[in-house]
């Protein structure tokens, strides 16, 4: 397993986070969460970026961005999202264009998760931790950011118009709590709790 690596643009990055869960986290979540079989330790499957778009209809230029912004962090083609009903009070039509998504998977999905937690949520202003409320009932996270200069992958006119996205971590786990705990180990900042 050792020297994984995945393709990011044109450079070549190792999956450390990927062979750090195979060679020591998963051994060690094991053994801290009293499991009896290695294959009910918590895994990453795969991570989700969102971009919700709603007058992306309308403005190209936000679509265009939204389009490179996620190209380029994910080495990923976005596929667009169409709405499924219309709703005349949002002014939205079934099958318009309102957003974008990327689905990693592998090596690319650790190696974004490894630059998320090391390099962007650093970079946050006024950053104290992410939220722990994140959690859905089956474990999955998810993680909004407000905008997308954070990445050091954009230049300054690359960010232009601005916009959010979620990353969703979809996590095979039985508990919430082991969910939590993996993503601990892969080094999450979670926000300390007031007492």
């Amino acid at each position: 397993m050792a020297n994984q690596t995945a393709k990011t643009g044109s450079s070549v990055i190792h999956a450390r986070l990927m062979e750090l869960y195979s060679t020591k986290i998963a051994a060690d979540l094991k053994k801290e969460l009293e499991l009896s079989n290695i294959n009910e330790v918590p895994k990453l499957e795969k991570v989700v970026l969102n971009c919700g778009l709603g007058k992306a209809s309308d403005d190209k230029k936000l679509m265009e961005t939204a389009t490179n912004t996620l190209k380029k962090i994910t080495g990923q083609q976005p596929i667009q999202t169409k709405a499924k009903k219309s709703i005349a009070t949002f002014k939205l039509r079934e099958g318009n264009k309102i957003g974008l998504k990327v689905t990693l998977r592998g090596e690319r999905m650790y190696e974004f998760t490894d630059r998320l937690i090391n390099i962007i949520l650093p970079r946050l202003r006024d950053f104290h931790g992410v939220s722990a409320t994140g959690f859905d009932k089956q474990g999955n996270y998810a993680l909004g950011l407000t905008d997308q200069s954070v990445f050091p992958e954009l230049s300054f006119e690359e960010t232009s118009p601005a916009h959010g996205m979620q990353v969703i971590f979809v996590i095979k786990t039985k508990q919430k709590e082991h969910a939590r705990a993996l993503l601990e180990k892969l080094g999450m900042p979670f926000a300390k709790e007031d007492k």
